[in-house]
């Protein structure tokens, strides 16, 4: 039997959160992981719409999926240019949800499940825009993509590599994220590294004999908790939109057994910096800095994969993005960061830009309101048409 075609943004937002594509890193709490599924229905979806659509694998099952709708030319013969609309496609996980996460329930004038707010909901307001326009798409002074990433909510895989390989396309990007229908235009960027200092081991009896890599590294905490983080805060200055840059100290590990002198001690940090911080050349520099001038022998090291993720600086004087404010899409900044910053990276304008409040991303009992998926659909509708 086919599948029945939504008839609505709320029977789209439904069908998008019964489809599990939760991400598998970290705690998934489902065995049913992963985004091809999830891929496969926006495909299909966007082809029914007109668009042509591509599946390009990122990681194993784990696509990518790509719509590019068709496009008259201009009368002058000019080159158009090219929007890309890119939510993602994956969720956190659904471990301790209060509600059946894959459900997709309707009442009290809100879709319940996992996605609903993050981001399904507010990339159901884009595909529903892109199909009640349709007819109109071809004839727009732009030419329409779109692109559902894998692998936002861990290691961004999905903008990372589409950035790479098909950045030089486009003229900007609309990121869905639930930002209650702003222009989050301005993120902050993340580093978690690892700073480890070092010792001599010796009998628990005789410490004095030894070099005790704790006690180092305390001597270090303190700086780093004062003189660091005031040094974040004056390179940086106040961003008007993002505030202050800062230094999160959140796990340490030391030693092997208490009658052993510590040789070694590992404390990993998490510092959420501004554009004026990237500028002077990145946390990471300023970190490795200032960690030798008190300690020549420590080693600073980024954390993992995850460990450094770009801030986001598009122009609030970009033309796409002044008219999301002619619009009704006010300027924001956020704390978090998102796929947007990795197309930015690469040279794409970007901002990120959806119905639904953050608040309830992520929760045990995630939801959106229903009016805000219509809100978001129309929002993107006259967005378009206003072009």
């Amino acid at each position: 039997m086919a599948e029945a075609f939504p008839s609505s943004v709320t029977e789209l937002a439904q069908a998008l959160v019964r489809i599990p594509s939760v991400n598998p890193d970290g705690e998934p709490g489902t065995g049913k992981t992963g985004e091809a599924d999830c891929a496969a229905y926006v495909a299909r979806f966007l082809e029914t719409a007109g668009a042509k659509a591509v599946l390009e694998e990122v990681l194993p099952g784990r696509p990518n999926v790509i719509g590019r709708f068709p496009s008259q030319p201009l009368a002058s013969g000019g080159k158009k240019p090219v929007i890309l609309f890119g939510p993602h496609t994956d969720t956190v996980g659904v471990g301790g949800m209060t509600i059946d996460p894959f459900g997709g329930e309707v009442r009290d004038g809100k879709l319940w499940g996992r996605g609903a707010c993050d981001t399904k909901g507010p990339m159901a307001a884009m595909l529903w825009a892109l199909w009640e326009l349709r007819d109109e798409i071809p004839h727009l002074p732009v030419e329409v993509h779109f692109a559902g990433f894998m692998s936002e909510e861990s290691s961004q895989f999905g903008s990372r590599h589409f950035a790479k390989h098909h950045g030089q396309d486009y003229a900007f990007a609309f990121i869905a994220e639930p930002t209650s229908l702003q222009t989050v235009f301005k993120h902050k960027g993340s580093l978690w590294a690892d700073i480890e200092t070092f010792g001599v081991a010796v009998h628990g009896s005789r410490p004095e004999l030894g070099e005790n890599a704790i006690l180092k590294m305390a001597r270090l905490i303190k700086l780093l908790d004062g003189d660091f983080r005031q040094q974040l805060k004056d390179a940086s200055g106040q961003d008007e939109w993002l505030g202050q840059s800062t230094i999160s100290l959140g796990m340490i590990q030391g030693g092997s057994r208490p009658n052993i002198t510590a040789d070694h001690c590992c404390l990993t940090v998490d510092i959420r910096y501004t554009p004026g911080v990237a500028k002077l050349g990145g946390p990471m520099l300023l970190l490795e800095e200032f960690v030798k001038q008190h300690d020549a022998t420590a080693v600073v090291n980024p954390r993992g994969r995850e460990a450094a993720s770009p801030c986001l600086d598009t122009s609030a004087e970009d033309p796409f993005v002044q008219a999301l404010v002619r619009h009704g899409a006010a300027l924001t900044g956020a704390p978090w960061f998102c796929d947007a910053a990795y197309l930015a990276e690469v040279g794409v304008p970007a901002v990120a830009v959806g119905p639904g409040s953050i608040a309830q991303a992520h929760t045990k009992d995630e939801w959106i309101e229903l009016v805000e998926l219509e809100r978001g659909a129309k929002f993107w509708m006259d967005y378009l048409r206003g072009l």
